[in-house]
């Protein structure tokens, strides 16, 4: 019989939260999707220059028009994790905002991805609250309809779940699925140490196509 795993301590767990959102920071969302994980689609991109975010999931589906779930999910998510959003067919409200960002900071939540609009991004900048999000949208969203937290969603069109990880970039967002993290770590960190190589060889002379093996007889060049 195997022995059980021991239990892990809350330090013990946050240190390994830690260390797993630096390594994921450090490989990034086009190296990981390279490897397995779930790209979400351009349109969910950065919203203000310069943020990142590498995080547990927490997803939430909202009836579009409607943000009352993710006003449930900021009371009740635990610090250091991030609302991974859906809104439906209602992109264009502002779903989240300073309030809610504040309101967000303070319960240790460390981002927001969402496949809908949000508003007030001086101040989600000035705060430096990492917001992905596909627009940004003045007409604020109802507070009455129901919703999910913490069920399976679909943001985007990419399945998300608890135990998933999000992994966002100025390249894009990722979704890592569980059941799959340390098989796609594993890869992207071998895919990250190949690059390195690619890179002394090409500042040697090397070409792309050379490193690669790509068949350049079906390109007709004239030079």
């Amino acid at each position: 019989m195997t022995p059980a795993e021991p239990r892990r301590s809350g330090p013990e767990r946050a240190a390994k939260r830690d260390e797993m959102e630096e390594v994921l920071a450090r490989l990034g969302s086009a190296t990981l999707g390279e490897c397995g994980a779930r790209p979400l689609p351009p349109r969910v991109h950065a919203i203000w220059p310069g943020c990142t975010l590498a995080a547990p999931a927490l997803p939430v589906r909202c009836t579009a028009g409607d943000n009352l779930a993710v006003h449930v999910a900021v009371a009740r998510a635990a610090a250091g994790t991030a609302l991974v959003v859906d809104v439906g067919d209602v992109p264009g409200r502002g779903y989240f905002g300073e309030v809610l960002t504040t309101a967000a900071q303070a319960r240790g939540i460390v981002g927001l991805v969402i496949d809908g609009g949000v508003r007030d991004v001086a101040a989600l900048r000035e705060l430096g609250f990492p917001v992905f999000a596909c627009l940004v949208a003045l007409p604020g969203a109802a507070k009455v309809a129901p919703g999910t937290v913490g069920r399976p969603a679909r943001v985007a069109g990419v399945p998300v779940a608890l135990g998933d990880w999000v992994v966002g970039d100025a390249d894009g967002v990722v979704i890592v699925p569980g059941d799959r993290l340390e098989e796609i770590v594993a890869a992207a960190r071998g895919r990250a140490e190949r690059e390195v190589g690619y890179f002394d060889a090409l500042r040697s002379g090397a070409t792309t196509v050379e490193l690669l093996g790509l068949d350049s007889s079906v390109v007709d060049v004239d030079l």
